[in-house]
């Protein structure tokens, strides 16, 4: 069997036509356990996102919005000042009187948290959410007093945020994955003019959501040294449903994350792809785990035919969710301290729930 190299991709030579090796899907090297040096490192498995190029015969699916009019209402209406300035607001707006020592707060944690909420969704800074809620008040001829930035900022350290229940009551499918959300430093027009800027400093968002309707149902801020697999089960404690499935991409495939998946389910379908070489468990021919079988079919059949049968392909909806995030929230955070940025995710995570409550679009595939 002999291989020939042209750019970046690698053809078999023995051919009438040279055949690339992303439309043979048991590619010799693979069957035969041939790891040739000559291929540059992380480029003769297939398919990875690293080889887009190569997968250009691959044809881009179509879909189409089927509730076009629901949706479209929908999108409207996170606009509204009705769905996050509510009577429920305006009711408690003011905090009850507490017997313990100290002063006495004006603002009850319902209106500082709708303060804070206008701020997320309008992409508002403090003394301009300031100036919203104190404009709002006046349209309504209500005499309420407006929480000035200071109170804001310091309310929101260790301000208690309820995150909306999980819609549905169906098994919970979780998926998982992660992003970072920058601090502060340079912008995309510098660090794509200068290159990589020591001073850009970031946090680490785990999310987890649930695959039917995409609502986060599991979040954690964290540095940015904290690895994914590391920080699973903060996430699985805040569930109040065992998942019935665990899906994440290869940095979660490790066996304490499996086996803290376990621990809450012992039926859990655990879909993660295996790292790049690897082998078979010590009880593969006796007892067989997940991933021994994960292992054999993508063997066998190839990866993107494990992807399809496995359902692996459903993990796009986090990328969604997480582009969700970074498109209507923001890709930076704006408080100064972690426990402030904790208040900020945790209201930008509700947020994106109620978002999702008011209308999704429902889509089908045309091509």
């Amino acid at each position: 069997m002999r291989y020939e190299q042209l750019g970046e991709r690698w053809f078999l030579t023995d051919h009438a036509e040279r055949v690339c090796c992303t439309d043979v899907p048991n590619f010799p090297w693979r069957a035969e356990g041939d790891r040739r040096q000559a291929i540059s490192a992380g480029s003769f498995i297939v398919p990875f996102k690293h080889h887009s190029k190569g997968r250009r015969h691959i044809p881009r699916q179509r879909h189409r919005v089927t509730n076009w009019r629901d949706y479209d209402t929908a999108l409207r209406n996170r606009g509204s000042l009705t769905i996050w300035f509510t009577e429920e607001a305006l009711v408690g707006w003011r905090a009850q009187s507490r017997k313990t020592p100290g002063g006495q707060p004006h603002y009850s944690n319902l209106a500082i948290e709708t303060a804070l909420t206008l701020r997320a969704v309008f992409r508002l800074a403090l003394r301009q959410s300031e100036g919203l809620i104190g404009s709002i008040i006046k349209l309504l001829e209500i005499d309420l007093p407006v929480p000035d930035h200071s109170t804001l900022s310091r309310r929101a350290c260790g301000l208690p945020v309820q995150n909306l229940p999980r819609s549905g009551t169906g098994k919970l499918h979780l998926i998982v994955d992660s992003t970072g959300l920058k601090l502060r430093g340079a912008g995309e027009w510098l660090f794509e003019k200068h290159g990589t800027s020591k001073r850009r400093s970031w946090r680490k968002l785990h999310v987890g959501i649930d695959a039917h309707n995409g609502q986060i149902v599991a979040f954690d801020l964290t540095d940015k040294e904290i690895d994914d697999a590391s920080h699973v089960e903060p996430l699985l404690e805040q569930l109040d449903d065992a998942p019935a499935s665990f899906m994440g991409d290869g940095a979660y495939d490790r066996a304490h994350v499996f086996n803290a998946v376990r621990v809450r389910n012992p039926d859990v379908r655990f879909i993660v792809p295996p790292c790049k070489g690897a082998v078979l468990g010590p009880t593969a021919t006796t007892a067989p785990t997940q991933r021994d079988s994960h292992i054999r079919s993508i063997n066998k059949h190839g990866r993107m035919n494990w992807q399809k049968t496995s359902g692996y392909n459903r993990r796009s909806k986090i990328e969604a969710a997480i582009g969700r995030y970074k498109r209507v929230i923001g890709d930076a955070l704006r408080s100064r301290e972690d426990a402030r940025r904790l208040c900020e995710v945790k209201i930008a995570v509700k947020v994106l729930n109620r978002m999702l409550e008011l209308g999704r679009p429902v889509c089908v595939r045309v091509a």
